[in-house]
C-alpha cells in the first residue's frame, strides 16, 4: 500500500519545511495556450500562427509577469526555466524573439521535430503529445539534490495527464510494468517507448519533485476533469489564481503576486473580477482564508511604502471572501494511485463523442 504524499503547502509537514529549505526551482511551462495566445483548431488557424512575427504574439493575460517575478535576478542563479512547446523547431527563432521581447530567458527551449516525423512517416507523432512531452520532460529533469518543480499547461491537450505521469515516475508511484502500459494505450512509437523507458530506469524514484500542475482552463474545461489527478493539479482560470497558490506556498515573494496583479489590471481585470478568482480558489478548498489576509497585510505595506494604488483591491478582497471566513472546505485529496488508464480511456471516449456530435474537442 502505498502511503499518500504529503501536502507541500503545509509548513508544518516534511514536506513543507523541505520545501523552504530546497535551494533549486524548475519552472516547466508549455507555450501555445499557456504562455501564448494560440489558435490551431483549424489549418487556417495554423497557417496564420506560423506567420506571424514576434511582436504580433501576445502572452496569455499575467503569464509573463508571473513567469519574470518567479524569476527574480536576485534568486535567478538558483532557478531554471524550460519551455517544452508542440509548435514546430521552425518557429524558434520568432518564439525566442518573442520571449526575449517579454523579458524572458529560457534555460532550454524544446520544440516539436514535426518536419522530421513527417518525412519519416510518423503521422502520429505530429498531432501526438504524450511521447514528445513526456520524453522531454525526463531529457530535461534537473538532476540536483534539492529541486522543486512547478508545471504549467492547458487543458487544449492532455498536459495534466502528461505532468502527472511524469511526477509519478520521479515519485516513484509509477514503475516500469504501469508506464508500459501506458506507453502502449498511448500508442507512442517503438522508438520513443525505448528511450523513454531508459529516461524511467535512470530517474524513477529520484523524489517528490514536483509541487504543483498548473492547468491554464483555456477552454473552460469542467474542473470535475481534473479530480482524479488529486491537489497536486490545479485548474486555473487565470494567472492571478496560480500566483495566490504559489504565494501561499512560499514560492512567490510578494513583490512578485502584487506586480501579478497589476499586470492583471492592465489587462482589463477589475478588481471584483480578481477578488472572485480568490473566492473560487477557497470554495475549492485550494486556498486558505489566512492566505488572503496576509495577501491584503502584503497590499496595504505596498501602498503605504511603494505608492500603488491598491485600496480598490484590498476592498473587493476582503468583501468577495469575507463571506467565506467560516469555510471549513477540505481540499483535494493528495492522491497516491491515479488510475491513468482510466482517465486516458475516459478522455478518449469523450473525444469520440465530440466528433460524431461536430463538437470542437476540449482535451
Amino acid at each position: 500500500m502505498t502511503s499518500d504524499p504529503a501536502d507541500p503547502s503545509d509548513p508544518t509537514s516534511p514536506e513543507g519545511q523541505a520545501l523552504q529549505q530546497r535551494r533549486f526551482m524548475h519552472l516547466r511551462w508549455d507555450l501555445d495556450k499557456t504562455y501564448l495566445r494560440t489558435e490551431f483548431d483549424t489549418v487556417k488557424d495554423l497557417i496564420k500562427t506560423f506567420r506571424q512575427k514576434a511582436e504580433d504574439k501576445i502572452a496569455v493575460a499575467g503569464a509573463s509577469a508571473l513567469l519574470r517575478a518567479l524569476l527574480d535576478p536576485r534568486e535567478r542563479s538558483h532557478r531554471r526555466v524550460t519551455f517544452i512547446s508542440g509548435s514546430p523547431r521552425q518557429m524558434r527563432k520568432v518564439l525566442t524573439a518573442k520571449l526575449a521581447l517579454d523579458g524572458v530567458e529560457p534555460d532550454m527551449f524544446i520544440l516539436k521535430p514535426n518536419l522530421e516525423n513527417l518525412l519519416r512517416g510518423r503521422f502520429r507523432a505530429i498531432r501526438g503529445q504524450v511521447g514528445y512531452k513526456l520524453k522531454a520532460l525526463l531529457l530535461s529533469h534537473m538532476a540536483a539534490e534539492h529541486v522543486d518543480e512547478y508545471l504549467f499547461g492547458d487543458d487544449a491537450e492532455q498536459d495534466a495527464f502528461i505532468y502527472s505521469v511524469y511526477a509519478d515516475i520521479l515519485a516513484g508511484r509509477v514503475d516500469a510494468v504501469a508506464l508500459a502500459a501506458i506507453l502502449s494505450t498511448c500508442k507512442v512509437y517503438r522508438g520513443d517507448v525505448d528511450e523513454i523507458m531508459a529516461y524511467h530506469r535512470q530517474l524513477f524514484g529520484s523524489g517528490e519533485v514536483v509541487r504543483r500542475i498548473f492547468i491554464h482552463l483555456e477552454r473552460r474545461s469542467p474542473l470535475d476533469r481534473f479530480a482524479g489527478y488529486g491537489a497536486r493539479v490545479v485548474a486555473i482560470y487565470n494567472y492571478f489564481q496560480g500566483a495566490a497558490v504559489l504565494f501561499e506556498a512560499g514560492a512567490l515573494e510578494p513583490r512578485g503576486l502584487i506586480a501579478v496583479t497589476e499586470a492583471m489590471e492592465s489587462e482589463g481585470y477589475t478588481p471584483e473580477r480578481l477578488a472572485n478568482s480568490l473566492q473560487d480558489l477557497m470554495r475549492r478548498g485550494v486556498l486558505h482564508f489566512g492566505t488572503i489576509q496576509k495577501l491584503s497585510r502584503e497590499l496595504a505595506a505596498a501602498e503605504s511604502t511603494m505608492g500603488r494604488p491598491v485600496p480598490r483591491f484590498l476592498h473587493a478582497f476582503e468583501d468577495a471572501v469575507g463571506a467565506l471566513e467560516n469555510l471549513n472546505r477540505p481540499g483535494p485529496r493528495w492522491e497516491a494511485e491515479i488510475n491513468y488508464l482510466g482517465i486516458y480511456h475516459e478522455a478518449r471516449f469523450r473525444r469520440q463523442q465530440h466528433r460524431f456530435l461536430g463538437i470542437r474537442l476540449l482535451d
